[in-house]
């Protein structure tokens, strides 16, 4: 089975809405779609997605490390596609500085979207998932969660954990 290792990042606002790249209709992947800031791994980022991830978000919308606070990885997604790939996503959540200015990409539009308004627009499982466990939980925490897709009576769904450090830990 490939690998296959994407970062993204939800970037909030000081109205919580959060940044999507709406991809072009004409694109050959998720066309229309509204998806995070971010992308596929490259081979020198393999052992540092953060990296990654700032490399992505100023392709895509001109920013800076300088213009996100608070940039962290907050959840890590697997999934199996098709039986030939394993697919990561490690997807980083960071606040956009009061007044950063956003450049337009050529892969489509940006857009600022409430995450309860998600139900509005085509966004993957996997991205819809991801929000609403953040809103409900993980915006109350500073948790790193894991999950992994499966699938409910035939809809997609994420399992997820928190991910720590098991050694140093008190078991009762």
């Amino acid at each position: 089975m490939q690998l296959r290792q994407m970062a993204v990042a939800l970037l909030f606002n000081e109205q919580q809405e959060i940044l999507f790249l709406q991809k072009k209709t004409e694109a050959t992947f998720l066309s229309g779609h509204l998806v995070p800031v971010g992308g596929h791994l490259e081979e020198q980022e393999i052992s540092d997605p953060q990296k990654a991830c700032l490399r992505e978000i100023a392709e895509e919308t001109g920013l800076t490390s300088h213009s996100i606070n608070d940039l962290s990885l907050r959840y890590i997604i697997h999934r199996v596609k098709e039986n030939r790939e394993i697919r990561i996503q490690y997807v980083f959540i960071g606040r956009v500085v009061v007044g950063s200015r956003i450049l337009e990409s050529d892969e489509g539009r940006l857009m600022w979207v409430n995450g309860s308004a998600l139900n509005q627009y085509p966004v993957t499982a996997s991205t819809r998932e991801v929000i609403a466990h953040y809103l409900e939980t993980g915006i109350h925490n500073k948790q790193l969660y894991t999950g992994t897709m499966h699938s409910v009576l035939g809809e997609p769904a994420i399992q997820w954990a928190i991910l720590q450090d098991w050694e140093g830990q008190v078991i009762e």
